[in-house]
């Protein structure tokens, strides 16, 4: 079943590549949606839409992020799927 969740990640997660990564990660697990760094500097913003499997891969993933990323925080939540919408992952600014 697909589902749709909304992902913030906390901590030294901009200037890492983790939007990039993310897209990466997401893309190889046939998950779309976007991310995109949020304006207080110490967040990324992450809208996913995949298989529930999938998806719970990527938030393992997001707790850890690319080499350089340092995770303080990932906070989960279960959204309403907007079937359609997105048609693959794209880093957004």
């Amino acid at each position: 079943m697909i589902k749709q969740i909304e992902i913030t990640v906390t901590g030294k997660v901009q200037g890492v590549f983790f939007r990039e990564s993310t897209k990466g990660e997401a893309s190889k697990m046939g998950i779309v949606g976007t991310v995109k760094n949020l304006p207080n500097g110490n967040q990324l913003f992450i809208i996913a839409q995949g298989e529930e499997e999938k998806l719970a891969q990527l938030i393992g993933w997001c707790h850890q992020g690319p080499p350089t990323a340092m995770v303080e925080k990932v906070e989960v939540i279960d959204v309403p799927t907007e079937e359609g919408k997105y048609k693959g992952f794209i880093v957004t600014r």
